[in-house]
């Protein structure tokens, strides 16, 4: 029960903790973008003046930026919630 408890109580942290991740997230893949292509905008897959290479190194390199950070952040408040109250939420 007390399990079932906390995993409520943390839900609510891990919405708001994910949020924050994902605009980390689509910020660092901007400017990652940026530096490689010199482009402002990722190519969109229904884009046809975009080759194929192009949208899938792009999407792969979001797909990686979108993991480490979910990843971090996932970790990362788990962390504060044992340090807050002594055990690892979930």
């Amino acid at each position: 029960m007390k399990k079932r408890k906390q995993k409520l109580v943390y839900r609510p942290v891990g919405f708001a903790l994910g949020t924050l991740g994902g605009l980390v997230a689509s910020t660092a893949f901007k400017k990652a973008w940026k530096a490689i292509s010199d482009e402002d905008d990722a190519p969109d897959p229904g884009d046809e003046d975009r080759k194929l290479g192009e949208i899938l190194l792009a999407a792969a390199i979001q797909g990686v930026i979108f993991s480490v950070v979910r990843a971090a952040v996932d970790r990362g408040g788990a962390v504060a919630v044992r340090k807050i109250t002594g055990t690892w939420p979930g």
